[in-house]
């Protein structure tokens, strides 16, 4: 009898969006099994994500302002930065 090189993993994921999937692979004459080895073999391929991931939101006001505060920190030369932790600790202390 041949030993099997396969292994099972389980992978939680929204019932619907399982259901969809499935119909989804089916129409292109696969299963969800097949689509996902197919899916980690391009990734290993590629050594990546074969697909940009984003981030699809808009921040609100405020996440917005405190964006553009830490920008404007970044680039004021009057704000104190640290390259060493030691003396950012130091200082915190005092």
């Amino acid at each position: 009898m041949a030993k099997s090189n396969t292994s099972n993993i389980s992978i939680r994921m929204d019932a619907k969006l399982k259901a969809d999937a499935e119909a989804l692979f089916e129409s292109m004459g696969m299963n969800l099994s097949t689509a996902f080895n197919i899916f980690v073999r391009q990734c290993l391929r590629e050594e990546r994500i074969p697909f940009e991931i984003t981030a699809n939101c808009n921040p609100n006001a405020r996440t917005k302002a405190a964006m553009l505060e830490a920008e404007r920190i970044a680039h004021d030369p009057n704000v104190k930065g640290y390259t060493d932790i030691d003396e950012l600790f130091k200082e915190l202390k005092s």
